[in-house]
């Protein structure tokens, strides 16, 4: 039995808040054809409201409870032809790690911190980092993230100095030869 029997054909991004997912995610839709999944849109579409009004109203463990629940739902899919860009966050759990390697092919967009901390200072939906200290609250986030990302995904890409098409057209040349080996 090979690995294109055995996983399905999904292309699954990972990787903390502002490394890109949701832009890689688009580029490789667009390449692909294949259906888009953006976890955070759909939860944020389920549950008619804001990710930061879940945190402010519900709590950080509900969210997570919601999002572990939404990755079990597209686990369940037939349909296994996805670009599946998923929240900063969704490592935490092990049973999402577990989900997420049996989804596809599962890439860890890793970008610098200085980056991150670019990229989300510019945008206040970002409930974990709404606070005085952001750039030290990432720097804590990445160190206690950095090995759950390591462990779930089969392929890390540093995307320092890389747009979006060179990250997805490296990713698409990885997927291929993932789904062609021999598990």
């Amino acid at each position: 039995m090979n690995q294109k029997e055995v996983t399905p054909k999904n292309i699954v991004l990972i990787g903390f808040m502002g490394s890109g997912k949701s832009t890689v995610g688009r580029e490789l839709h667009q390449r692909l054809g294949y259906s888009l999944t953006d976890m955070d849109h759909l939860i944020e579409e389920t549950m008619g409201k804001k990710i930061t009004e879940i945190f402010k109203e519900e709590g950080e463990k509900a969210f997570r409870d919601f999002e572990t629940l939404q990755l079990i739902e597209i686990a369940k899919q037939t349909d296994t032809r996805h670009i599946i860009s998923t929240g900063g966050g969704i490592v935490i759990r092990p049973e999402n790690r577990s989900l997420l390697r049996k989804l596809g092919y599962v890439v860890w967009l890793d970008a610098p911190e200085e980056i991150i901390f670019e990229r989300t200072s510019r945008n206040r939906d970002r409930p974990l980092l709404n606070k005085k200290n952001a750039r030290q609250r990432i720097t804590e986030l990445l160190a206690e993230r950095e090995p759950w990302y390591r462990e779930t995904a089969h392929l890390k890409v540093d995307t320092k100095g890389l747009d979006s098409g060179e990250i997805a057209a490296g990713i698409l040349e990885s997927a291929r030869y993932f789904f062609t080996q021999p598990a």
